[in-house]
């Protein structure tokens, strides 16, 4: 039997991407909600550190040993590898939870929604990234879905919105992401991906080491309680390890700007996460915002599929 008799189709490989995709929307938006929820109690860097240092824990028993195997693959890249730990562990995590500490959910999640756009931009203006009509139909549709659940189906409520400085973290949070998700695409597939993320984090700890340090310096506490230790638990496990491998699987296996539009499921998860936890009515501006994220979603798949 040869390895191309065990390859899975190409069809099925991509609805495994999609699906992948879907549940790491899922689980960056219960990060989302719980960073903003906690902000008071966790410090930024710590929470960072925190996260990333459970996430480690849990990946060296399964990537350790293809890390290791697998210098001579991934050294000739290392400069890259570096990079991407830089952008996608220490820079993007870190912004966003500085961010969220000065500025509201809501805006939050609006700049957050920019990334496919971001992924499309910079790749086209450095990257050599082409996108069909089609795929800028699908981005732009979710787009107006999220738009549509922050302005609450009021697009007036948009002129309202007060920008700050936490803003400009986070929105720096998602160039952070987007250049993260389009270098990824240049990392050699026959690097174990479970490998590949062990290494990313455990470069991403130590550049978050010194940040974490000059936080406690300046006299950072945490309260350590259910809340807390529940939030370091989840944290260090879905949104980073299986999200993280997941969304690598998905731009590896559909491109990086079909991987990005299924981002823009993260205000339809937070919604919903936000009836499940704290009690919020769905409205039908949720709904409507909801059908248009998953029609682009649709459209993206669609198009992948010609």
């Amino acid at each position: 039997m040869t390895a191309a008799t065990l390859a899975p189709p190409a069809a099925a490989s991509h609805r495994s991407a999609y699906l992948l995709l879907v549940l790491a929307a899922l689980f960056w938006s219960g990060n989302f909600v719980l960073a903003r929820a906690m902000h008071a109690a966790i410090p930024p860097f710590t929470l960072a550190f925190a996260r990333w240092g459970i996430a480690l824990l849990v990946l060296l028993p399964l990537g350790l040993k293809p890390m290791l195997a697998e210098r001579a693959l991934w050294r000739p890249h290392w400069r890259r590898i570096v990079v991407l730990a830089l952008l996608g562990i220490t820079g993007f995590n870190s912004l966003v939870y500085v961010g969220l500490h000065s500025t509201s959910a809501t805006n939050g999640v609006l700049l957050n929604s920019f990334i496919p756009i971001l992924i499309v931009a910079l790749g086209a203006l450095g990257f050599g990234l082409k996108v069909g009509v089609r795929q800028a139909l699908a981005i732009t549709v979710s787009f107006v879905g999220v738009v549509t659940i922050v302005a609450h189906g009021e697009p007036a409520r948009l002129l309202a919105l007060q920008l700050n400085p936490g803003d400009a973290l986070v929105f720096a949070a998602m160039v952070c992401w987007a250049l993260y998700t389009l270098l990824l695409r240049a990392v050699p597939p026959a690097i174990d991906r479970v490998g590949l993320l062990t290494l990313l984090v455990a470069l991403g700890l130590i550049a978050l080491l010194p940040f974490c340090a000059w936080e406690w310096s300046r006299g950072a506490t945490v309260r350590l309680d259910a809340a807390t230790l529940s939030t370091f638990a989840y944290m260090g496990t879905l949104p980073s390890v299986a999200a993280y491998y997941f969304y690598n699987f998905g731009v590896a296996r559909v491109g990086a700007a079909r991987a990005g539009t299924f981002i823009h499921l993260m205000p339809a998860f937070g919604a919903l996460l936000s009836t499940l936890w704290l009690g919020e009515a769905i409205a039908a501006y949720h709904l409507a915002g909801i059908g248009l994220i998953l029609a682009g979603v649709a459209l993206a798949t669609r198009a992948a599929r010609r």
